[in-house]
């Protein structure tokens, strides 16, 4: 199974290591914005994409996260 590594910190842009800190802070998991960040030129746009996404429509967004960590287990 592939696997992409999470970047550390200390690899991580100051604009990206923000965002991650203030994810963590509020308890949530930093690992896609940590994953994500391999490729900095796609970081803004995917997220410009998913927050709408996750947040809108008619399934609530609590029940969209449980469906993505899993399927993320499978």
């Amino acid at each position: 199974m592939a696997r992409i590594r999470l970047m550390e910190d200390e690899e991580l842009s100051p604009e990206v290591l923000e965002r991650v800190r203030a994810t963590e802070a509020a308890g949530a998991d930093a690992s896609v914005l940590r994953a994500v960040a391999h490729l900095p030129e796609m970081f803004d746009r995917y997220f410009e994409f998913y927050y709408p996404a996750h947040q809108g429509g008619c399934v609530e967004a609590d029940l969209k996260e449980l469906v993505r960590l899993k399927i993320a287990r499978l």
